[in-house]
């Protein structure tokens, strides 16, 4: 199970990035709009309560929520800062300067399909059937590539 915070309704296109690699692996999820400023008792019930083993907090602007979330919880955080005021700068910055003791992992702004699919590869080390799918997935994008080359090429 993996647990995906939003800062607000309007990250949800990033969310829906994130949802579509955990549907195709299979991986249950819940989505929640829980906003650290503003509903931090919220943010707190939902990861005390959570059964999920990996929690993916999408935010823009400061983008506190990732931190907000990894202090309350040793399960891995994985960031995903949302373009906002500086074109993401301010959410990536705040996601991945965080202090010693209390870490998050970041992902590239708006990339909710890599916080997925790192948090697929987290699961995986103990699951050898998600293990497989993982590998799976990648032979999948190696064969596009290579498809896509070939296709070029010959436009050439």
């Amino acid at each position: 199970m993996i647990t995906i915070l939003m800062g607000s309704k309007s990250d949800v296109e990033v969310a829906k990035k994130a949802c579509s690699i955990l549907k195709d692996f299979e991986i249950p999820f819940e989505v929640r709009v829980a906003p650290a400023h503003r509903t931090p008792e919220l943010v707190e019930n939902i990861v005390k309560n959570s059964k999920s083993k990996v929690f993916i907090a999408i935010a823009g602007l400061a983008a506190h929520l990732p931190g907000v979330v990894a202090s309350m919880t040793t399960k891995p955080v994985i960031a995903v800062p949302v373009e906002s005021k500086m074109d993401g700068l301010d959410a990536l910055l705040s996601s991945v300067q965080m202090p010693p003791g209390i870490p998050v992992a970041c992902v590239g702004i708006d990339r909710g399909e890599n916080a997925a699919i790192l948090a697929v590869q987290m699961l995986s080390t103990s699951d050898e059937n998600l293990s497989k799918k993982l590998a799976e997935f990648r032979e999948k994008q190696k064969e596009k590539v290579i498809s896509d080359d070939s296709e070029v090429s010959k436009m050439f």
